[in-house]
């Protein structure tokens, strides 16, 4: 963002759209927008304050307990997909440094004996902090009815049922996740920043806590251009499992933090993304409607689970 420019006119192309309108009147703005820049804003999206800024206030108490119990919460061989995983650890791929960031999993349960129980462990809750089981509970759920509405408007766009995606995300490998940036210290390694750039593995990315400047896409044009959100409003993007089911006509963009600078890099940063997944089931087979468009990128058919295996082994979580 430049000197002179507003938040607003930073973000001016990027879409944002009240999900209080029915799908049929945001899926042209939001197709467009997902399309060219791979992002969206979402306001009026259901999720209650008073539930977000208690997820806030829970999450902070987390981060801010002796290294030593966060620690204790980092599962072995779990690959990061539930609670705990330390400062220094996640790279992005290809990237030579790690993040600077913190951050902790919640997934969904399914009960015993259901057919995909296999591929999502239990959650693990911290005992220092007797709220956060039942806030983040009631978040997990909110995030994933606010991603279903999204989804349908991305439906109507791609000319598909409205319901087309229920079944595709039921009881879907989704995760929470809690990020907490730490103020910026002088031993960081060199060149390391809060998130490098990177796409998401996913099908789309919800996101709550990202009013504070730092986020940007790469443009089609090989510029990074900041995304703003409005107080109280959620950035979506689109995640690599929907770029391939859609034969990248919707386009998993190239994103990442940037470290802030003054006052903003001796404060802590936090966030909370929810990327929202297939069924570990689902088939990712380009959708026939969009292989046949101009500039379609079709690929073979991939198992969501296998297709997350492994994007998780690029990024040093599995």
């Amino acid at each position: 963002m430049t000197d002179t420019q507003t938040p607003a006119q930073a973000s001016a192309d990027i879409a944002s759209v009240s999900l209080a309108q029915p799908p049929q009147d945001i899926a042209e703005e939001l197709g467009r927008s997902f399309a060219e820049y791979g992002f969206a804003v979402v306001r009026d999206h259901g999720i209650p304050q008073e539930l977000i800024e208690r997820a806030e206030q829970t999450s902070k108490a987390f981060f801010a307990l002796p290294e030593d119990v966060k620690r204790s919460y980092k599962l072995e061989g779990a690959g990061g997909a539930r609670g705990y995983t330390p400062f220094g650890t996640e790279k992005a791929k290809d990237a030579e440094v790690f993040d600077l960031k913190e951050f902790w999993h919640v997934g969904r349960e399914l009960p015993e004996g259901h057919a995909l129980a296999e591929f999502m462990a239990p959650n693990v809750w911290p005992a220092e902090i007797p709220e956060f089981e039942e806030t983040f509970s009631a978040l997990y759920q909110a995030f994933e009815a606010t991603g279903l509405r999204v989804l349908e408007a991305i439906a109507l766009h791609l000319e598909l049922p409205q319901d087309f995606f229920a079944s595709t995300v039921k009881d879907g490998n989704s995760v929470m996740r809690l990020l907490h940036y730490p103020p910026l210290g002088p031993d960081a390694p060199e060149g390391a920043i809060r998130a490098a750039a990177h796409g998401d593995i996913n099908t789309i990315t919800l996101l709550l806590g990202a009013e504070e400047a730092g986020l940007q896409l790469l443009t089609k044009s090989g510029e990074w251009h900041p995304v703003y959100a409005e107080e109280g409003s959620i950035v979506i993007n689109v995640g690599d499992m929907l770029e391939r089911l859609t034969a990248g006509v919707l386009r998993s963009t190239t994103h990442r933090v940037v470290n802030p600078k003054g006052a903003g890099a001796k404060r802590s940063r936090y966030s909370m993304p929810f990327f929202l997944h297939f069924r570990p089931d689902y088939v990712i087979d380009p959708l026939e409607s969009c292989t046949s468009k101009d500039g379609a990128a079709p690929q073979e058919p991939i198992s969501s689970h296998d297709f997350l295996q492994q994007r998780l082994r690029e990024i040093n979580l599995a």
